[in-house]
């Protein structure tokens, strides 16, 4: 296994992007973004993700020389168009954007069109929750799942985030996928030799499989689909958030991000923020939130969401972040 600090991961990471064709503001968000991924514990969205975003630039799935830009405002909304660069400088201006319409408005909605796969959903809300307000993200992915009682791919994973800020703490941080699992842990499955549990996914002919490979060309499925459709009508609710709403394509016209030839995404993210100044006031809305989680602790055993995440965190920033030493020469080859 190879040691990096995060700071040699960060360089890294950049050189091999602007070597595939991004430039420097694209390269240096989504390095940013993706060494943050693998401090958190978080390796199907970090570092193993460098040689899939940088073939697609190289295939033109993904376009480097784009600069995301506002294109339609309107009240509380506004649409980021990500003009098929890589997402996470276009979810970068979005996010800063909805920061100062939900200052001056109390509420703001933000979507990005034209984008590509936008790492760990929750970690675009950070700068909400810094800035004392309530986020939610949405975003669609090429398609995964079937439809409530389908059997071939519609929906992407969609996964769902949001944030809560917290009186002197961490903020509370809520990040899932509606599949069963991310499709990401079916990548590193493949990647390691590994099989995976039953439930997670169906292959081509839409039998349940414990091959990542056989899932990875088949479907996830939704949470809770043994048994209830109710992950898949959550699919559907997102799918339908940022495609219909902001104008970007559905997960079925989107080739899938494990392939390397294939269609430019042109999936969407959407942001919602809250001031909760404008509503409950801010020192009732951090006393409520205070009241909640001191219940939750009452039990032993309970979590609090986003926290394991965060002392991987930290203690990466110390200690750096340890990636199989096949990745680093691929990296190191990628950078040049």
């Amino acid at each position: 296994m190879a040691q990096l600090t995060l700071a040699q991961a960060t360089e890294l990471v950049d050189r091999a992007l602007r070597k595939a064709g991004a430039n420097g503001a694209m390269a240096s968000s989504t390095a940013r973004a993706l060494v943050l991924a693998e401090s958190q514990g978080l390796a199907s969205h970090g570092l193993s993700r460098v040689p899939q975003y940088t073939t697609h630039l190289r295939n033109g799935r993904a376009l480097g020389g784009v600069v995301a830009e506002v294109v339609r405002r309107k009240g509380a909304a506004l649409l980021v168009d990500a003009k098929q660069g890589l997402a996470f400088p276009a979810c970068d201006l979005a996010i800063s954007q909805a920061v100062q319409a939900a200052r001056e408005l109390g509420v703001s909605f933000a979507g990005v069109t034209n984008s590509h796969h936008a790492g760990v959903l929750v970690d675009h809300l950070r700068p909400v929750a810094a800035a004392g307000m309530v986020g939610l993200a949405f975003t669609n992915s090429p398609a995964a799942m079937p439809a409530a009682g389908g059997r071939h791919p519609i929906f992407g994973t969609n996964p769902v985030a949001a944030i809560f800020p917290r009186r002197n703490t961490d903020p509370l941080m809520i990040d899932l996928s509606l599949s069963e699992v991310a499709r990401g842990k079916l990548m590193v499955a493949a990647k390691e030799g590994k099989s995976i549990p039953q439930g997670w996914a169906l292959d081509a002919a839409g039998q349940p499989t414990t091959d990542p490979k056989a899932g990875m060309m088949g479907s996830m499925l939704a949470i809770g689909a043994v048994s209830s459709p109710k992950g898949a009508m959550l699919a559907l609710m997102v799918e339908l958030l940022v495609t219909a709403v902001i104008g970007a394509q559905f997960g079925f016209e989107a080739s899938s991000f494990f392939v390397d030839e294939g269609n430019q995404p042109r999936i969407g993210q959407a942001f919602i923020l809250v001031d909760p100044g404008a509503l409950a006031g801010s020192d009732r809305y951090f006393d409520r939130i205070e009241t909640l989680v001191t219940e939750m602790l009452k039990d032993d055993g309970v979590r609090i969401s986003g926290a394991r995440r965060l002392v991987l965190e930290r203690a990466a920033q110390s200690a750096g972040i340890t990636i199989p030493d096949a990745l680093r020469a691929q990296l190191e080859t990628l950078a040049g």
